[in-house]
């Protein structure tokens, strides 16, 4: 009874733990498209009107070019949820799951990076100072946030 106890709350915290990332991620996409935010893609709301444009299209092609690899990450999401929801639960499948869901962000990420980089490369200096202060908001952001204390 006791084991199968831990199991039942292990899947009720994978299950708020999942959620709110989808919820915590939901909300880091919808604030960077707003440009504002402390990333190098937020900054990029910051560029002038027609860098901006240029910038946020070259931000979609890469989105829409890895339209398979996210939606990879969301059904290795879905397989993750479904995991848990188990009577029994499959460590090993769902670690799996997870790895595929982390594997497909990195890949996107990393796109997305590269695009930034090809585009600092081909701007000018002051646009390229417009990416490093939002690079450094993002800095200052994290460090301004006070680690917690361990036990």
């Amino acid at each position: 009874m006791t084991m199968s106890r831990n199991l039942v709350i292990l899947s009720v915290v994978l299950n708020v733990f999942l959620a709110g990332a989808l919820a915590g991620g939901a909300v880091w996409i919808r604030s960077g498209k707003s440009g504002q935010g402390y990333s190098l893609e937020a900054a990029g709301g910051r560029l002038p009107e027609q860098d901006r444009t240029v910038f946020r299209k070259a931000l979609r092609d890469v989105r829409r070019d890895s339209r398979q690899v996210i939606l990879d990450g969301q059904q290795a999401r879905r397989e993750a949820a479904d995991l848990l929801r188990q009577p029994v639960l499959d460590t090993t499948a769902l670690a799996a799951a997870l790895e595929r869901a982390r594997n497909a962000d990195v890949a996107v990420r990393t796109r997305l990076e590269q695009r930034i980089v090809e585009f600092a490369a081909a701007s000018s200096a002051e646009e390229r100072g417009v990416l490093a202060e939002g690079l450094m908001r993002h800095v200052e952001r994290r460090a301004a946030v006070t680690p917690k204390k361990s036990p």
